[in-house]
């Protein structure tokens, strides 16, 4: 992790790469390398890794921190490290790279010049998966370094910029975006604020922000936020609605398998529902001095959750958010496995080992996931576990397929994929994860105000 006044430092010194506000960079960017970041050693690990790193987006999206001051359809991948991406094209001549798909987060960037340096991301001169390509400098004519007193220099920094202030390190602060930090469960990233070219199928989107990232932490690849920040890609192209289905994961990186993400341009909107879906209300963000992030955030009106039948009795505070920005549940295509506060998660689990009596748990295969509880299916020819049962605000209710919920690994065990953590922390109470809406058509109706979803095999 590198500290702020380093980071500034360094992303100042690389404003000398930029001859003049207005000069051109091309961006020379290749296909994203759809090879496994991560050198897992076996299931279990995997597992374990994806535990960690959900529990670190959970703490961030909970306690989220930030640094100082028409219709068209794209490729939907997987990945073992927990992510989607998806393929963005920027710059004039158009070149394209893949961006992590991320709807608990607002602003977009990608690896940009030939200095780039990302630290702790699983590759090295000598390793056999190639480099990250960065967006290079100089070349593009539609690239240009956003102003001090642009507002979007606000979006990107998520607060409001004084841009008369003296610059002690150097003078160029009076006149352009300072450089800005974002900080994610898993990493950070440092760079300076673009306006630049976005390129969508045929639809091309000009004076698009975008965040050029010289130094990271653990971002094996740019990232695309789609939450509801004025600086995300829904916001900046005025999409009425968002749609996507999340491919069955199966903890690695295949390049031939693709879902679709939907975004929907149209201006006009009858209200008219998609068919076959059920939809639940947005749930009005809570307003939190110095967590601005709670506004980026999607959340949903949980009601209650049934195991086997059976209402799981938890604190209804921790499924609505208060006026301190505490509880209520969001849906982030950040975080792996579904983040449960440990007052609310306790009881869910419980109630899993109370139906659960054909098959002995395994405590000590716990230990080694960090997944609870976990039980030995080995013996059993079929394999039968309660169905939970999600009730949303407004009528909605989803009764997930078992594999979104218990996680098969060799041996012959199977845990469920909801974690908690060991320390309280403010925030959201529950964070719905991709792994719980795997095989689900899920649509963000931004006009509405909804939240829509079926099951459904992706493909």
């Amino acid at each position: 992790m590198v500290s702020v006044s380093s980071s500034w430092l360094y992303c100042l010194s690389l404003l000398s790469l930029f001859p003049f506000i207005s000069s051109s960079i091309t961006i020379p960017l290749q296909q994203y390398p759809q090879t496994n970041q991560i050198p897992f050693q076996d299931q279990y690990q995997k597992l374990n890794h994806l535990v960690t790193s959900s529990l670190a987006r959970a703490r961030h999206l909970k306690n989220p921190r930030t640094a100082p001051a028409a219709t068209t359809t794209t490729p939907l991948f997987s990945h073992s490290y927990g992510g989607y991406s998806i393929s963005l094209s920027f710059g004039t001549p158009p070149q394209t790279l893949f961006f992590i798909m991320d709807t608990g987060s607002d602003v977009v960037w990608f690896p940009c010049t030939s200095h780039y340096l990302c630290k702790h991301c699983s590759f090295s001169p000598s390793s056999s998966s190639p480099r990250i390509q960065p967006f290079i400098p100089k070349e593009s004519s539609s690239s240009k370094i956003i102003g001090c007193k642009n507002p979007k220099c606000s979006w990107i920094h998520q607060s409001n910029i004084n841009c008369d202030q003296d610059c002690s390190v150097n003078s160029c602060l009076n006149q352009t975006c300072p450089p800005y930090m974002i900080l994610y469960g898993s990493g950070t990233t440092v760079g300076i604020a673009l306006s630049e070219t976005l390129h969508l199928h045929g639809l091309s989107k000009p004076n698009f922000l975008v965040g050029c990232s010289v130094l990271s932490s653990h971002q094996p690849a740019g990232i695309a936020g789609f939450g509801r920040g004025p600086s995300s890609l829904p916001s900046q192209l005025g999409l009425g609605k968002f749609s996507y289905c999340l491919l069955s994961r199966r903890f690695d990186d295949d390049t031939k398998k693709s879902s679709s993400l939907v975004l929907d341009i149209e201006q006009l909107d009858s209200g008219k529902k998609t068919d076959a879906l059920v939809y639940t209300p947005f749930v009005k963000n809570p307003k939190v001095e110095d967590k601005s992030s709670f506004s980026v955030y999607y959340y949903l009106g949980l009601r209650r959750i049934t195991v086997g039948g059976h209402h799981v009795k938890m604190p209804y505070k921790y499924l609505s958010p208060g006026e301190d920005g505490n509880g209520g549940v969001i849906i982030d295509s950040g975080t792996t496995f579904t983040f449960m506060a440990r007052e609310a998660f306790e009881p869910l689990s419980d109630e899993f080992i109370r139906q659960i009596t054909d098959y002995k748990r395994i405590k000590e295969f716990e230990d080694v996931s960090g997944l609870r509880p976990c039980f030995n299916v080995s013996d059993a020819k079929t394999v039968s576990f309660p169905e939970l049962r999600l009730y949303f605000k407004g009528g909605a209710d989803v009764a997930l397929p078992v594999e979104n919920y218990f996680a098969f690994v060799g041996g012959g065990v199977a845990c469920l994929t909801m974690v908690t953590g060991p320390e309280r922390v403010d925030g959201p109470g529950m964070i719905l994860g991709s792994f719980q809406m795997q095989n689900f058509y899920v649509e963000y109706d931004l006009r509405n105000e909804r939240l829509g979803f079926k099951q459904e095999k992706c493909k």
